[in-house]
């Protein structure tokens, strides 16, 4: 019996029976051998109403998914650490516009990719500086250092990565205020280790350890007793292993859950990745989002806040494809604005997605996904464990699936 489902599915105006496709779907994902296995939750008006999941946790060991498997939601942390700085927003520590040197000094005088090599480049001044807005936007001019640019490339040779750096969050971001930007602030969309910088702001505005504020200030108050920056000794039985798409078709482990480095705790933690969690627990942050910032009488967030931050917030108001991302992950981005923290849908016809205006959302690396629709007072969750995101086209499928259920 489902740990998750809260109610009977025509109880919030979804069909039992159109539900029904989902777990085929599923079933024909991993049969395919495309994923190791998959869980799906379906909510509504507040109350899950659909949970399932078919496959294998760890494929090896013949370990099945269950409702309570822990994930790695890389990005998925991004939602949680832009909810953590507009809690500061709230405050009153900042205003958007401002710049992050004020905080992080080393920010002060940053310099942008202006020609060259990976070791061997130009650099101009930055015509403005990085702003907090900017951090929650992708539009501050960071990059990844696996995104092809020539400032990837750049990252690369300085062996910049979040994700095997050893250090402390202020050394990771003195380190960082020394390479280029591949663009100047606030002139183009790039996916970016700018959340990991605002897990660093998080830190030093308030004094407490990133990890710690994330704690006592959203995962307690919210019961999610299955979040963190690593995998505890009594969760480890329960956690993942995470696969790679091979070129021939198939998977590769690439992280064994028994040597994993999230089995014991890191001094650095990603802002912008570094979190494992449950559906469960995701969907108790979803519940949170979708209820203005409250969640069974807990308030995490202002509405005011909550609205705010799923606005498109990107300049003129345009979309990604305009800000010079006409595609990411598996999906164009027309029609999609971004908001503070996560991605907005500004016209369903033009992204080509069956979904509503407004509807928010994000993923992970290793595809997993959410999304939130308040039109239809929706939230749906995705948990598997492939990377790349890009290998299929599974979360378009499960919008599909998931809205063709509505039948009111």
């Amino acid at each position: 019996m489902s740990q998750i489902v809260e109610t009977k599915p025509e109880q919030v105006g979804l069909s039992s029976e159109r539900l029904g496709r989902i777990r085929p779907w599923m079933e024909q994902l991993v049969t395919d051998n495309k994923l190791p296995g998959v869980l799906t939750v379906v909510a509504r008006r507040g109350r899950a109403a659909y949970a399932d999941c078919v496959g294998y946790r760890d494929v090896a060991a013949k370990l099945p998914v269950t409702e309570d498997t822990i994930y790695r939601i890389y990005s998925m942390t991004k939602p949680i650490t832009s909810t953590a700085i507009m809690m500061l927003y709230e405050e009153g520590k900042f205003q958007l516009d401002e710049p992050i040197s004020r905080y992080l000094p080393m920010f002060k005088d940053v310099r942008v990719y202006a020609g060259g090599g990976s070791e061997n480049y130009d650099t101009v001044p930055a015509k403005s500086p990085i702003t907090f807005k900017q951090l929650l936007t992708h539009t501050s001019g960071l990059t990844y250092g696996f995104t092809g640019s020539p400032v990837s490339a750049i990252y690369q040779a300085a062996k910049f990565d979040f994700q095997t750096e050893e250090g402390t969050l202020w050394q990771m971001m003195e380190r960082l205020a020394k390479l280029p930007l591949l663009a100047q602030p606030g002139t183009e969309w790039n996916y970016s280790v700018s959340t990991d910088v605002l897990g660093a702001l998080v830190e030093t505005m308030s004094g407490m350890g990133f990890d710690k504020f994330l704690q006592t200030r959203i995962f307690t108050p919210l019961g999610m007793k299955d979040t963190g920056f690593h995998v505890r000794e009594d969760q480890r039985a329960r956690f993942a292993a995470n696969y790679q798409k091979e070129e021939q078709g198939g998977m590769k482990l690439i992280d064994e859950p028994k040597t994993s480095r999230y089995q014991k705790p890191e001094p650095l933690c990603s802002g912008g990745g570094g979190l494992v969690s449950t559906a469960s627990d995701y969907l108790r942050f979803c519940k949170m989002i979708a209820g203005k910032g409250k969640l069974d009488g807990v308030r995490i967030l202002g509405r005011k806040t909550v609205e705010f931050m799923r606005i498109n917030h990107l300049q003129s108001g345009g979309d990604l494809a305009s800000m010079g991302m006409p595609r990411f992950s598996e999906s164009t981005m027309a029609g999609i604005g971004f908001g503070l923290g996560f991605a907005v849908v500004l016209d369903p016809a033009k992204a080509e997605l069956l979904c509503s205006l407004g509807e928010h959302y994000w993923g992970g690396a290793a595809s997993t996904a959410f999304w939130i629709d308040p039109q239809e007072d929706l939230i749906a969750i995705l948990m598997t464990q492939l990377m790349p995101s890009s290998s299929y086209p599974i979360r378009r499928e499960l919008r599909t699936l998931v809205n063709q259920a509505i039948i009111d």
